[in-house]
């Protein structure tokens, strides 16, 4: 009976052959027809039920292990499979690159000769991950995928009027260890959803090779189960950490799942435990929170007797990337066309750009020191960021060389054309222009009241114009407000020749000159990228 050379069958079938061959009185070949088995099969264990003790029909009580043992004496039985196969250590391994359940099963069966073959060493080992959580039967190769998530957190309360202040908990969890980082916020929005991300790579002290976050839009712009537009400062930082982003598709929650069961784990094992404690503020909860995720990652798993903190650095962090030298700078993008004056607007300042970029789409890259300009991938130019609104930053390199042919606008030629709406607003617009350091930087306002002659008639503009000059308001919002509120109907005040009256509660003439002048100072210089096109078109 030869050891271990029967092909080894369940035991349910084992006593089905028994069954037809002593119950029915089937041959052997039927019996094997019957039970889908090859007749040397059957005839191999009716050989080894007739050499053991028992005879059919069965004792009763009698257990598949006790059957085995009886058909295979000196077998350790399936009762033991456990104590054979080393199932925590065969799943850590798995989760390794390139290693596979046939490379694992060789090196059993080079210490085990006479183990298990390949097809049953893989029942066993599904049989096992059965048994696990469904986010642990999934196989993700150690390194490889961080999964995101955010869920409801707990309520800050304001310590002056009681006001409760929802927050969100921001969860990523690691693939293969399941190494858990988590940490309150108070909103899903990009400059949070960054900051988030970027404090759980400094806390790993590691990246994954991809992250999977659901479909939020701080993640991704445009939902879509093949071709997801993804927001482009998140781009921009996973490009900083060498990573890859591969969103959870529409309605695909299995696709995230160990992110939403790491919602739900901090939920109980974190939020639960903080739920009558009162927090004033985002610090102190985080580092309540941080206190109880060492206690999360450092608990033993069920199953796999190892805490995920263990299996990270056995897992996960010798295979991750390594962090970049710098943390990720938050960068804000956006696409903006070049004016005629060759500036762009971002953030109520003017940058320029070089003059051979007028009327092209660019991409700007704004970090909180730095704006870049980026045209197909490159970038042509870079300024330091102003937070002073409504004025300019200008390269003189920036700007095109008088003699250039094609230079299409020139202070002359804006000129000319205000002149055919009215002498005034010929005047005006030179006034403008003399106010700037480069007269292009005033191209946008001129060319901004010029076009109030579709609203309004020649001769109505031609009379805000001279209204404006009157008072000493050259800007194109002056113009506009005085065209809106029909002031250029209204005949000019004349000076009254009664002496002025002094009291303390009359401010007085002075008073509103000076808040004039402060308001014309601080008046916008407004932006009409589309109407310029057009007028670039018209002429």
């Amino acid at each position: 009976m030869g050891g271990m050379n029967v092909r080894r069958i369940s035991m349910r079938k084992i006593k089905e052959v028994l069954r037809h061959h002593y119950e029915t009185g089937l041959s052997q070949s039927d019996s094997g027809k019957v039970c889908r088995v090859s007749r040397s099969t059957v005839q191999e264990y009716l050989l080894r039920f007739n050499a053991s003790k028992y005879s059919w029909p069965l004792p009763e009580g009698m257990t598949d292990d006790e059957l085995e043992r009886a058909l295979f004496p000196g077998y350790v039985g399936r009762k033991q499979d456990h104590e054979i196969l080393n199932y925590e250590y065969l799943l850590a391994e798995l989760k390794k690159p390139n290693v596979t359940k046939e490379v694992l099963w060789t090196e059993y069966k080079q210490e085990t000769p006479d183990g298990y073959q390949y097809s049953y060493f893989c029942e066993l080992l599904a049989k096992y991950r059965k048994t696990l959580q469904v986010s642990m039967r999934q196989e993700h190769k150690a390194g490889e995928k961080g999964f995101l998530d955010f869920g409801d957190g707990l309520k800050l309360v304001n310590p002056e009027t009681g006001e409760k202040i929802p927050t969100k908990i921001f969860v990523l969890v690691w693939g293969a260890s399941q190494y858990t980082y988590v940490q309150a916020t108070l909103s899903e929005d990009l400059p949070s959803w960054i900051e988030v991300n970027t404090k759980a790579m400094e806390y790993f002290g590691c990246c994954p090779k991809a992250c999977v976050p659901d479909n939020l839009k701080s993640a991704v712009s445009k939902a879509c189960r093949y071709e997801p537009d993804i927001n482009p400062t998140y781009a921009d930082f996973a490009r900083h950490y060498g990573t890859a982003i591969l969103p959870a598709r529409p309605y695909r929650p299995k696709d995230k799942s160990l992110a939403e069961t790491g919602v739900r784990l901090a939920k109980r094992w974190i939020l639960a435990r903080l739920r009558n404690r009162i927090f004033t503020n985002l610090a102190e909860l985080n580092q309540a929170i941080e206190e109880l995720l060492e206690q999360l990652n450092g608990r033993p798993l069920r199953k796999l007797n190892k805490s995920r903190k263990e299996l990270f650095e056995t897992l996960d962090k010798p295979n991750a990337l390594s962090l970049p030298a710098q943390r990720y700078e938050f960068a804000e993008w956006k696409k903006a066309r070049v004016n005629v004056n060759y500036h762009i607007s971002f953030d109520q300042h003017d940058y320029s750009v070089p003059y051979t970029l007028i009327g092209q789409i660019i991409e700007v890259r704004a970090t909180c020191h730095t704006v870049e300009i980026i045209k197909s991938g490159q970038c042509v130019c870079s300024h330091q960021r102003s937070y002073r609104s409504h004025h300019y930053t200008t390269v003189s390199s920036h700007m095109p060389p008088a003699h250039k042919k094609y230079l299409e606008w020139t202070p002359q030629r804006i000129l000319n054309w205000a002149e055919k709406y009215g002498p005034a607003v010929k005047v005006l617009t030179q006034k403008i222009m003399a106010q700037r350091h480069h007269p292009e930087q005033a191209f946008k306002a001129c060319l901004g009241i010029i076009r109030l002659e579709k609203h309004y008639s020649a001769q109505r503009l031609n009379a805000a114009c001279q209204r404006a000059i009157d008072y000493k308001i050259y800007t194109y919002k002056g113009v506009h407000n005085i065209l809106q509120k029909n002031l250029d109907q209204i005949g000019l005040e004349t000076t009254s020749t009664k002496p002025a009256i002094r009291h303390e509660n009359i401010r007085g003439a002075d008073y509103y000159a000076q808040n004039m002048e402060r308001e014309r100072e601080s008046l916008q210089v407004q932006a009409f990228d589309d109407s310029l096109i057009d007028l670039m078109g018209q002429n």
